[in-house]
């Protein structure tokens, strides 16, 4: 399973779980595209793409000059999985 640590930071994020959802809704969409949903610069959408891409939140391909992201959900059920095991051996106590 991929960094919790790095997934937490990516997911506390708005505009992350906001391009989450636009990829989740749209599909493959290149940076550009992406870009023209925000009303932010290249550079800071390419940030927050470089945080979801380093948590394995987002796939990308580069195709001639442009690369085109997907989101990974696996990941996301990873996540899932791991917070629900956590919930499964709670008795309660914490200890």
């Amino acid at each position: 399973m991929s960094d919790i640590q790095a997934i937490l930071r990516a997911l506390n994020d708005k505009t992350r779980r906001d391009i989450l959802n636009l990829l989740k809704k749209e599909g493959v969409l290149s940076a550009g595209e992406i870009t023209s949903y925000f009303d932010m610069t290249n550079a800071t959408i390419s940030h927050h793409l470089l945080i979801l891409k380093e948590a394995n939140l987002v796939s990308d391909e580069k195709v001639g000059k442009y690369i085109y992201y997907s989101i990974n959900t696996s990941v996301i059920q990873d996540l899932l999985i791991y917070i629900s095991g956590l919930l499964d051996n709670d008795q309660g106590g914490g200890k």
